[in-house]
Parts: structure tokens; C-alpha cells; sequence
């Protein structure tokens, strides 16, 4: 049995290929089904638009405003209806996808089945790290008496939203680094029951950087989601799963489009010769967002017991040539890094629910 009805999951899973894929974006993250069937108004199937196929649009520059269709699978695979379980499970298996619309004798689209609707949580799912011992020394004085990942958003600490966000991924392994005012954290989580997840703390006698703390935690054989304390997300978690292992990472990084105007105009040159001018130009740049899924391979790269950040891993692992590829975040993101950032975070939280 589905765990969704069908009629509820399609009501909000169709969406027509000539909408946008801002639009697209939008009724992903509504949908929460991680892919979206694309029909004509009579439910004829047209094709079906995945996490992936936005994210690797983002990454070709793609027009937010062309048409979804454009990004989307137009031959996808396609169960007939009364087909049993274990069947679309194996038609799943075969051809390597989450995600199959079931369609009637007449090619209409009658149901959208999940691979989660049929399998079992693998036992080597993610586990995940919060990275919640820094001082939040930019953060003062809010934080000389409160950890920086325990500053209140929407009156819940940022903390508590970031092990919901992982228990609705159905992460349930959740290890928090603490170093600075550790005992906060402790007494307010507990074990972690409360909250759904099953808590593990790893105390840095000294701050070890963003990645020399992973050495401390205990491995479970499957990747390690790491994600910095300070950060306030939307992001489809079992999205940047899937993604990672369809691209057969070692490393994947959480990545947000980062875009500033240039409040002059730009002389291009070759030494003092003007090849052009450009006025007030807009530039674009893919930046770290503090979010990264690593395979269990990687460990070996992290020294023992010394300070060592997670960008000299990414570094030290791409001059070995490892694979590391970035996951664009289109979902909600801010690094409450600076009071600015905090208010901008407060505010949002009375908009929507975070």
C-alpha cells in the first residue's frame, strides 16, 4: 500500500511542461516527492522533471524562466497500472530511478510512485554531523552566554530546526560537535529521544577546524553528512543523497548562486589596450554553503588530533583526484554568520515556517 494517497501526491506533483523552471523549483519544494510529473491538462503524460534534472540546469546556466519542459526526461520509465510491488521495485532497480509515474491503457497518469514507498531505509544511510563548537565571536555579545547554533529563530533554537530538517530526511544518526559552552547543547537535547533522532556528542578538548572533528566520530559504513551549525536551510537532504550517488562522489558540496552588481563600469583590457566596457555588470559565482556529503573513503585524508578545515580536505582530495562535485541549493538558505544575517533569519521566520 502507498503511504500517500495517489489523488493528494498527483495534486501536487503535475505541473504543466510550459511552466517555468522557477516555477518548477517552487512546486518541487511543495511537493516534497523529489520529481514532478509533467502532463497537458488531460493528464497525458509529457515527461517527468527530477531534483537532479533542476540542479544540473542550474549548473549549465539554464534561464529560470524558460520552460521546465526544456530540463526535463521526456521518455521516462513508466509502470502500467496493477502492476504488484515487488515489480515496480524491480522495474525501479533496473533502471535506476526513484521516481515512477504509473499511467493507465490510455497513457494518462494515474498514480506516481516513490522508491520509498516500497523500500526498506537502507542501512547505510547517511549519518549526519552538525558542526556546533565555534566561539560565534562576530555574533557578540549574543553569544557570550549562548552558543551561536542555540540563538533562537522563530522561538526554537537554530539547532533544533537543523535535526528536524534531518529527521523529516529520516536521518536519524545525528552527531554534534560542541566545544564552546557544550553544556548548553547537552542539557537541552539530551540524548536526542525527544526529538526523534539519536544523538551522539563529540567534544573537542580544542577546536579541531570544520573538518579535523570528523576523525572523532564513529563511522556506520555509510556517508557522513556534515553540515556547519550556523546554518538555517530548507535543503532536500535525501536530494543531495540521491544526487551524490548517481554521480558517484566522493565528495559533494552544497552550493548557493551567489550574485552582486559591480557599482561601476568595468574596463576589460589587454595590458593598456580597452577591449570594451561593461556598465555595472552583474556577476555570478557558485559559493560554499557549508553543507557536504563524503564517503567513508575519504577519512583517511583527515589528519589526527590537528586543526583542519573542511576546504583543506576539498583541496587535499581534489590534488589527489578524487571526485568532488557541487549540489546547487535552490531551497532556503542563510548563513547566520554576522547580527545581520540573525535579524535577516528572524525576520524570515515570521514569513514562513522554518
Amino acid at each position: 500500500m502507498l503511504k500517500n494517497e495517489p489523488s493528494d501526491r498527483l495534486n501536487v506533483a503535475v505541473i504543466s511542461p510550459d511552466a517555468t523552471v522557477s516555477e518548477a523549483i517552487a512546486q518541487l519544494d511543495r511537493a516534497g516527492t523529489g520529481a514532478l510529473v509533467l502532463c497537458r491538462g488531460d493528464r497525458g503524460l509529457y515527461g517527468v522533471l527530477t531534483d537532479g534534472d533542476v540542479r544540473r540546469a542550474i549548473l549549465r546556466d539554464a534561464p529560470m524562466d524558460s520552460p521546465c519542459g526544456a530540463i526535463a526526461s521526456l521518455d521516462p520509465v513508466v509502470a502500467a497500472r496493477n502492476r504488484t510491488a515487488s515489480d515496480l521495485l524491480a522495474l525501479m532497480n533496473e533502471f535506476d530511478v526513484n521516481h515512477l509515474p504509473v499511467v493507465d491503457e490510455h497513457g494518462k497518469v494515474i498514480d506516481l510512485v516513490l522508491r520509498k514507498d516500497l523500500a526498506a531505509e537502507d542501512h547505510c544511510s547517511p549519518t549526519a554531523v552538525i558542526m556546533a563548537g565555534g566561539f560565534g565571536t562576530r555574533m557578540l555579545p549574543l553569544t557570550e552566554k549562548t552558543p551561536k547554533s542555540m540563538l533562537p529563530i522563530g522561538g526554537r533554537p537554530l539547532l533544533e530546526l537543523t535535526i528536524e530538517r534531518l529527521r523529516k530526511a529520516g536521518i536519524k544518526r545525528v552527531n554534534i560537535t560542541t566545544h564552546y559552552l557544550e553544556k548548553h547543547i547537552m542539557s537541552y537535547f539530551g540524548d536526542g529521544c525527544e526529538f526523534g533522532v539519536d544523538l551522539n556528542y563529540v567534544s573537542e578538548d580544542r577546536p579541531l577546524g570544520t573538518g579535523g572533528g570528523l576523525r572523532l566520530v564513529k563511522e556506520n559504513g555509510g556517508p557522513l553528512l556534515v553540515i556547519n551549525g550556523d546554518i538555517v536551510t530548507e535543503i532536500n537532504f535525501q536530494g543531495l543523497v540521491d544526487y551524490h550517488r548517481q554521480l558517484g562522489a566522493d565528495v559533494t558540496i552544497g552550493a548557493r548562486r551567489y550574485e552582486f552588481e559591480v557599482p561601476y563600469g568595468v574596463i576589460d583590457s589587454d595590458g593598456p589596450r580597452v577591449l570594451g566596457l561593461r556598465e555595472k555588470p552583474h556577476l555570478n559565482f557558485m559559493i560554499n554553503a557549508g553543507i557536504y556529503l563524503l564517503e567513508p573513503s575519504v577519512y583517511r585524508y583527515i589528519p589526527s588530533g590537528d586543526r583542519f578545515d573542511m576546504t583543506d580536505l576539498i583541496q587535499r582530495l581534489i590534488q589527489v583526484g578524487r571526485h568532488v562535485v557541487t549540489f546547487p541549493i535552490v531551497e532556503y538558505w542563510l548563513d547566520v554568520g554576522r547580527p545581520a544575517d540573525y535579524r535577516k533569519a528572524q525576520q524570515d521566520a515570521e514569513k514562513v515556517a522554518l
